[in-house]
């Protein structure tokens, strides 16, 4: 029997606080969802040097960039806007760093919520800051009263998400303010929500196999059928690549 991948998966970071120390943190759906999917999650807090993460990155088989805060527009020449709830500095260096590292590397790698943003932008594309003004038109992304909030899905013919989800309607959750506006070179949008915003991406480059999606597949209210999506990742990890080619 061949052994279990061993996927990587960064962790969120909170500063310390008068009345608590600094520490990361990962939502267990998503190291659960590895897991269940076939592979073993490996845990990467923030790390101070280069040469640790490629110490880290020699010994993964894949890597999950998970979701989080608003990235900072300005580390990329952009202003501010007052909706954005930022990721801790500490947090946001590190993973700068790591998704370039991963992208040098061509590590097969699933990206979530604010993970796929950095991964668009680490790739040449750029972002919606604030759906509600760059899209007035669009359906609302994020009800803050409803953790649960979801919308349909429209799945693009012939990419992995299509192989996930079939036909026929889809309904998946939405937290979101910020979203992808031109798809960086190299990538191809697999699913968008009705009123266009883009809701996973996935790598056409024959050197690389990725994606990523908008919405979570890992959390509390995505439904059985979204770990298909880790079931994918991990063929992709293993080399298992003819029933995932995608057209350029």
């Amino acid at each position: 029997m061949a052994p279990k991948p061993i996927i990587g998966l960064n962790l969120d970071f909170r500063a310390a606080k008068k009345d608590a120390p600094a520490f990361s943190f990962i939502t267990a759906g998503y190291f659960d969802a590895i897991t269940k999917a076939g592979g073993v999650p490996l845990l990467v807090p923030p790390m101070e040097t280069d040469e640790d993460v490629q110490l880290v990155l020699d010994r993964v088989d894949g890597f999950c960039m998970i979701g989080g805060a608003d990235l900072d527009p300005r580390r990329d020449g952009f202003m501010m806007h007052p909706a954005m709830r930022l990721l801790d500095p500490r947090r946001e260096d590190f993973d700068r760093r790591l998704i370039r590292m991963i992208s040098d590397r061509r590590i097969p790698l699933i990206a979530i919520g604010a993970g796929m943003q950095l991964l668009n932008l680490n790739e040449g594309g750029n972002l919606f800051f604030h759906l509600p003004e760059d899209m007035p038109k669009a359906l609302p992304h994020k009800d803050p009263l409803d953790s649960a909030h979801r919308h349909s899905l429209e799945v693009v013919p012939g990419t992995i998400m299509e192989r996930v989800y079939g036909e026929g309607e889809i309904r998946v959750n939405s937290c979101h303010h910020m979203a992808i506006d031109q798809v960086a070179p190299g990538f191809i949008v697999s699913a968008r929500c009705p009123d266009g915003v883009v809701e996973a991406i996935e790598s056409c480059r024959d050197d690389w196999f990725a994606l990523g999606t908008q919405f979570h597949p890992e959390s509390d209210s995505a439904t059985a059928l979204d770990l298909r999506i880790f079931e994918e990742f991990i063929c992709g990890v293993t080399g298992d690549t003819t029933a995932l080619k995608i057209a350029a």
